[in-house]
C-alpha cells in the first residue's frame, strides 16, 4: 500500500512539474527538459525527507544520566530548507544550547533534529522553536538557547534582491532568558557580540 501511495504521490510531483514548464512556455518534452519532471521528483523526496522523520525515531533513546552543570552547546550546524511561500532554497546555520538537569542527549543528536525540521517547507522563525521545543520534550533542561541564521533565496533571487541580508531568529528558555550572564555567554560562544543590559 505504501509503494502504491508513494507511486501516486511522485506522479502528482511529475506532472506539476511538466505544468509549470509548459506555462512558463517551455517545451516539457524537448531533449534537455524530458527528464527533468523525475529529476525534480527525486529532489523533492530528498529535500523534504523531514516529513518522513520522527523525533523519537531521530533521538533513537540517546538520553543520558549526567550529573552536567554548565552549558553544553553545537555550533554551526548546517542546514538546508526550502520557503514555504516561494518554494526556495534559505540555508545557513543553527547554534543551540541547553543547560542540563540530569539529562544529555547524544552529540549527533541536535544535528537530526535540525534536519528533521530543515527538510520540510518552512519559515525560519518556526523551524527555530521547533527546534527549542523538541529538545525541551526530550530533556527537560533548566534553559534552552537557539539561534539561526539564515540567507533566503526569495530575498536574494527575487523581491528585493538583497544578496547579503540575513535574517536571524532566536529563542531562549529557562536560565537563557532570565540570566542575562548565560545569554551573553551562548552569544561569546557563538562568536556574536551582543552588548545586553
Amino acid at each position: 500500500m505504501d509503494g502504491i501511495k508513494e507511486m501516486n504521490s511522485s506522479r502528482k510531483i511529475q506532472n506539476a512539474v511538466r505544468t509549470i514548464l509548459s506555462g512558463v512556455g517551455e517545451d516539457p518534452d524537448r531533449e534537455g527538459l524530458k527528464a527533468t519532471p523525475e529529476r525534480v521528483q527525486r529532489m523533492y523526496k530528498e529535500l523534504c525527507a523531514g516529513y518522513q522523520m520522527d523525533l523519537e525515531t531521530v533521538v533513537n533513546g540517546a538520553i543520558f544520566d549526567e550529573p552536567c552543570d554548565s552549558m553544553v552547546m553545537v555550533r554551526n550546524i548546517s542546514f538546508y530548507s526550502m520557503c514555504e511561500h516561494h518554494m526556495l532554497p534559505f540555508y545557513g546555520k543553527v547554534h543551540a544550547a541547553y543547560f542540563p538537569d540530569g539529562k544529555i542527549i547524544g552529540l549527533s543528536k541536535i544535528p537530526r533534529i535540525v534536519e528533521m525540521y530543515a527538510r520540510r517547507f518552512q519559515v525560519q522563525e518556526r523551524m527555530t522553536q521547533q527546534i527549542c521545543d523538541a529538545i525541551e520534550s526530550i530533556l527537560h533542561p533548566k534553559g534552552i538557547a537557539v539561534l539561526t541564521s539564515g540567507m533566503h533565496m526569495c530575498s536574494i533571487m527575487r523581491g528585493v534582491k538583497k544578496e547579503n541580508t540575513e535574517l536571524l531568529t532566536t529563542r531562549f528558555t529557562g536560565v537563557f532568558s532570565e540570566k542575562t550572564e548565560l545569554k551573553e555567554e551562548f552569544y561569546r560562544q557563538i562568536g556574536l557580540i551582543v552588548p545586553l543590559e
